[in-house]
């Protein structure tokens, strides 16, 4: 396929991740010949910036992938059970970014720093990872590569930007309404969030542990090809816009120094280390929002155990842990010429 052939539709283009994908496939020049923007009834005809230009905002329907070759969905578990296959079946490759099909043994799950040879095997359908994931194998990958590791225990610190664009209009509001001597409502959130942390992502399961927690728990272990790792998570959402943060505790099989973990992140692809405690050098949130890389810092070795690290990890989750990700994906593809027409 000649890359000024093709065409490459956004599936949930006016959600705040959706208009991240448009953003990032004009920011990156993602070599395709239309681009296209699909969503519900309910905003068909309106209109998307896109580069000097503006998309109209097309119904997305069952016949809507007949002439698209690629296509990024931000739509929806449900929406990616229902269109994805039929998009497959029309030879057009899916790379969606619900939780619908990670764990789908015939779906490849993504990250393309970490595991970009899983693309090879894909059946026009490939998942990109939970946002809290990705920027945690990315970090993860050059260690486990270099020692090995044991055992993952992670705290994440998630922006509400991870629940969409109400949770941030509800972040706003509560900090207007406190600000004003108001009292804040809550819809998105059982509590109120803002000057709040809830340990609470998603639904609680039977082990207690909630959805997002067993994500990073399974998605890991899928993402770098080992079920032996041990892990475990405590999920957190904190009163931020944009950027994830986690607390990361390594076990390594060998040893790895602080001093040459730091190194071997510094020279690792899609990583910016910001390490110098000292200087008050270290990853916040607001540095990461709007960034590309996922930045590492606090790297020190565990006083309590035998071959431990300790590492800070932040990242945008609109960006890198979902919109960048996707795109970066497709780019894949196209330079190892793994889109196709039929399955």
């Amino acid at each position: 396929m000649r890359e000024q052939d093709l065409v490459v539709a956004v599936a949930g283009a006016t959600g705040a991740v959706g208009r991240e994908m448009l953003k990032t496939l004009e920011a990156r020049k993602f070599p395709a010949a239309r681009v296209r923007a699909l969503a519900s009834s309910r905003s068909a005809g309106k209109e998307l910036p896109f580069g000097d230009s503006r998309l109209v905002v097309e119904e997305l329907k069952e016949d809507s992938f007949a002439d698209t070759d690629l296509a990024l969905f931000s739509a929806g578990g449900d929406t990616s059970k229902k269109f994805a296959p039929i998009a497959a079946r029309a030879g057009c490759v899916v790379v969606d970014n619900s939780s619908a099909w990670r764990m789908d043994p015939d779906v490849p799950l993504v990250v393309p720093e970490v595991n970009p040879e899983a693309l090879e095997e894909h059946k026009n359908i490939i998942a990109n990872p939970n946002c809290s994931t990705i920027q945690m194998v990315v970090a993860l990958k050059p260690i486990y590569d270099q020692a090995g590791i044991r055992r993952i225990i992670v705290s994440t610190y998630q922006a509400v930007s991870g629940s969409g664009q109400k949770a941030i209009q509800e972040l706003e509001n509560q900090v207007r309404a406190l600000f004003n001597m108001q009292e804040p409502e809550n819809h998105v959130y059982p509590y109120q969030i803002a000057f709040n942390c809830l340990p609470h992502i998603d639904d609680f399961l039977d082990n207690d542990y909630s959805k997002e927690e067993m994500k990073m728990v399974n998605e890991t272990r899928k993402i770098l090809n080992d079920e032996s790792l041990r892990i475990t998570a405590t999920t957190v959402r904190v009163p931020v816009f944009y950027g994830h943060s986690e607390s990361v505790n390594i076990e390594t099989q060998t040893r790895l120094s602080a001093k040459e973990a730091r190194v071997l992140l510094s020279r690792s692809p899609g990583i910016r280390v910001l390490d110098n405690p000292r200087e008050n050098i270290y990853p916040m949130p607001i540095q990461a929002a709007g960034e590309d890389e996922t930045f590492v810092g606090r790297i020190r070795e565990d006083i309590s155990l035998e071959n431990g690290l300790d590492l800070w990890i932040v990242a945008d989750n609109i960006r890198k842990g979902a919109a960048l990700n996707a795109v970066q994906i497709a780019e894949e593809l196209v330079s190892k010429n793994l889109l196709v027409r039929d399955i």
